[in-house]
């Protein structure tokens, strides 16, 4: 795959099965990590955000027509998580970041994450948001490697769960400079 191009473009309406299970395949390694009654919420969770007409813009990784990731951003923390919780964040929010296991370690995510935030400053935004949680071990470390920085006035307790806020600032990142 090194030497292979990944094409990250705007999903269209025929990616959507591909979509889905790009992330069920992408976030099953956390189905260990709940109760099964937790996981089938979660996994219920992320079909039904899929769904959700509040998602600004779709993003897909593509790798030899094939769909090998993508990433949902919002405008906002009311259009992604509705009023529950209160965040009060008016920047894009990106959610639903996901990388079939099989592309990992390729840089696929890190390509999502810099689309996602070269659309959020042509919106004219100054911040890209995200949620996690320190189950998320890989991706926190990649967040925090691309210049994300912990926001602790924007998380949130789901259950027992604590969800961490991260920010990047936009015209300080050197991720858009890649």
């Amino acid at each position: 795959m090194p030497d292979k191009k990944v094409v990250i473009r705007k999903a269209e309406d025929s990616d959507h099965e591909a979509i889905i299970g790009v992330l069920l395949d992408a976030y099953e390694q956390y189905e260990r990590t709940f109760s099964a009654e937790r996981w089938t919420q979660y996994k219920t969770s992320i079909l039904q955000s899929i769904e959700a007409t509040t998602t600004k813009e779709r993003l897909v990784a593509e790798l030899d027509g094939e769909i090998i990731g993508s990433v949902f951003i919002y405008d906002s923390s009311e259009t992604a998580y509705g009023d529950n919780p209160k965040l009060d964040i008016h920047n894009p929010v990106i959610r639903l970041l996901g990388v079939s296991q099989k592309a990992r370690g390729h840089g696929v995510a890190t390509e999502l994450i810099r689309a996602s935030a070269k659309l959020s400053l042509e919106w004219g935004a100054d911040q890209l948001h995200l949620h996690t949680s320190d189950m998320m071990d890989s991706a926190v470390r990649l967040y925090e490697h691309l210049g994300f920085e912990r926001d602790y006035d924007k998380q949130f307790m789901s259950g027992d769960l604590l969800v961490k806020s991260y920010r990047l600032i936009l015209r300080e990142t050197s991720l858009l400079n890649a």
